[in-house]
């Protein structure tokens, strides 16, 4: 028998269906209920709301569970590589060895982006924040392909413009760095494979015989692999509620991506690093920093610790911490600011004021420090996490899509004035 709630509203009783996920989540659906009572439900922020119905993610953050189509984060980020899940995420299945073949190859083929874009990227000052020129060029490609401005286009319409999404991602934040730092940009060198290729375009000097540490490009593969998706966040709603409108799958990402690009969202492994240059600054001294965190009527927090949804643990965060010691011990790297992470991080996996409250260090903690030992800067840091999160924004965006999902169109409860009559300007009152 379905389940159903009784809502009574001024003596009145309504039936609602109650809608069971196959975690044995609950929902209840109130699609009709404005229809029906006149009334709508207030969740400012979407909290308590479910927009949609997804079979992409599933994240329980009471009990530190992430799967991505049901297979279990720790054991694709050990078994798999960034382009196989991206494959999963996209189109709902682990590849076959040929159709992954396939994928890696058209992916391979489309990482050249048209001249024209060069243009396009030095009308940026080098001042301008990588996420923007980011943003701007991703959305700029519905200008060289306009079919994908049509809704209707044929399935390999539709794969070929996911292609290029993948393809072209990793070339335009690897050039969205180069001109934050004012140096001639670099082609992709299609010998490599996804993550050699981006490193290459982002730190090779001209005529350099560039090649990219295994260790660090493992490491790399792990952080796109842990960010590919992470169920209905800020960014990830964004792009299928921009996609309902049936925008181009160009201008939803880029939708994502200025979405990300907010502090409150993309930018917590950012302000990770600006905390330890803070106690650097300072002088170094931890304990001090410590006990500030832990007094109530301190307004300084840990960054990094801790995490909004999962109130155990970050499953990620214990993958990521391996990636994390290796890349630091591979390269030796002497930085004052890396040394302060490791004693912070000492401390709160043994310290009962941490362990108590669940205060771990999260996946942001340890992607600051890896993206610090590379040498990318704080405003690229976001770029790599849009980079990551793309194959789940793809995966959105093409599920709303299948599914025919209607336009977004959230209500509100208005508090404005009410009617008011209008009087000529020469009549109003300075």
């Amino acid at each position: 028998m379905a389940k159903t709630v009784e809502l009574i509203i001024e003596g009145k009783s309504y039936t609602l269906p109650v809608i069971e996920g196959s975690e044995n989540e609950m929902a209840i659906d109130i699609s009709d209920l404005r229809d029906q009572t006149g009334y709508i439900t207030m969740d400012i922020g979407y909290k308590n709301t479910g927009s949609t119905k997804s079979a992409i993610t599933f994240l329980d953050g009471e009990t530190g569970i992430l799967r991505y189509r049901g297979y279990a984060i720790e054991e694709l980020a050990e078994k798999s590589n960034f382009l196989e899940v991206s494959y999963l995420l996209i189109f709902g299945e682990l590849p076959t060895q040929e159709q992954l073949a396939k994928f890696t190859h058209d992916i391979t083929t489309h990482t050249l982006v048209h001249e024209d874009v060069k243009k396009i990227l030095d009308g940026f000052p080098s001042s301008a924040h990588p996420m923007g020129v980011l943003s701007s060029l991703f959305c700029a490609q519905t200008a060289f392909y306009p079919e994908s401005l049509n809704p209707n286009r044929p399935a390999d319409g539709v794969y070929l413009s996911i292609v290029r999404s993948m393809a072209k991602m990793p070339t335009f934040a690897a050039w969205s760095y180069k001109n934050n730092v004012g140096h001639p940009v670099n082609y992709p060198d299609n010998k490599l494979d996804y993550c050699a290729r981006f490193m290459k375009m982002m730190f090779a000097l001209p005529a350099e015989d560039y090649e990219t540490d295994p260790v660090i490009a493992d490491a790399l593969d792990k952080l796109l692999i842990l960010h590919a998706d992470h169920e209905q966040n800020c960014s990830t709603s964004t792009v299928r509620i921009v996609g309902s409108s049936k925008a181009s799958i160009y201008s939803s990402i880029s939708a994502g991506i200025n979405a990300l690009w907010g502090p409150l969202h993309g930018g917590a492994n950012q302000e990770v690093i600006v905390m330890l240059e803070a106690i650097k600054n300072d002088g170094g001294n931890i304990d001090k920093w410590i006990a500030k965190a832990k007094d109530k009527n301190d307004p300084f927090r840990l960054m990094g610790f801790g995490h909004r949804v999962y109130k155990n643990f970050d499953p990620r965060a214990k993958i990521i911490k391996k990636a994390a010691d290796d890349v630091l011990g591979k390269l030796g790297i002497n930085d004052p600011v890396l040394e302060i992470a490791q004693k912070l991080e000492e401390i709160a996996l043994k310290d009962p004021y941490f362990v108590e409250r669940k205060l771990y260090p999260n996946v942001d903690f340890y992607s600051g420090i890896i993206y610090r030992a590379l040498g990318i800067p704080v405003d690229m840091f976001t770029v790599m996490f849009a980079m990551g999160r793309l194959p789940g924004w793809i995966a959105q965006w093409r599920e709303l899509r299948a599914n025919n999902e209607p336009i977004g169109r959230p209500r509100q409860i208005y508090t404005g004035s009410k009617l008011k009559p209008y009087t000529a300007i020469a009549s109003r009152k300075a």
